[in-house]
């Protein structure tokens, strides 16, 4: 099994802490991981991507042209990557902010509410635990007790009072993802 993903949107919407997360929890169940951030010099509110490969054999190489799955949040983003998901791959995407869906025909197409359910938690910060929850439901590579060790290893310990916080933020992203297009 291997899984080549992309992740992108916006800095400050947690898309690379994402993606570390997602790491840690395969090298949590002994598998090979790849992690490479892209971000511009912004802090907040520019663009940011990061490719994670997990995979039960030895990664090559971290620089890829197509994926498996992309994690689309925003549409610049969408601009970009949709054309990058492999036929027969996934695309999922938070529709906040999005102006044009996704129309490839050749794709699985999920959606996640991400923003609207990280309001109705009261706390914009674990928007992409319920991302994350979501593609979990939607590819279940990774046990939830990694992705939870994921979190550990990922967060400073000050931090490590939001891991329940952040752990039924994944869960309701697993209750909420919808299925848009299945091929």
């Amino acid at each position: 099994m291997t899984e080549e993903i992309i992740i992108a949107g916006f800095g400050g919407q947690g898309v690379l802490s994402m993606g570390k997360i997602l790491a840690y929890s395969g090298i949590m169940q002994d598998q090979e991981v790849s992690w490479m951030p892209s971000y511009g010099p912004e802090m907040r509110g520019g663009t940011a991507n990061v490719t994670v490969i997990i995979s039960d054999e030895r990664v090559s190489s971290p620089i890829l042209t197509e994926f498996d799955t992309a994690i689309i949040l925003n549409q610049q983003s969408m601009d970009k990557f949709e054309k990058t998901v492999k036929p027969g791959g996934c695309l999922l995407y938070d529709p906040h902010g999005i102006i044009h869906e996704p129309t490839r025909k050749d794709i699985n197409i999920y959606r996640i509410k991400g923003s609207k359910l990280a309001t109705e938690m009261g706390n914009s910060k674990i928007f992409n635990m319920l991302v994350l929850g979501a593609y979990l439901k939607m590819k279940p590579i990774v046990e939830l007790d990694n992705v939870i060790k994921g979190l550990k290893k990922s967060l400073p310990e000050r931090y490590h009072n939001l891991i329940p916080l952040n752990e039924s933020a994944i869960t309701k992203g697993m209750e909420n993802i919808e299925e848009i297009q299945k091929i």
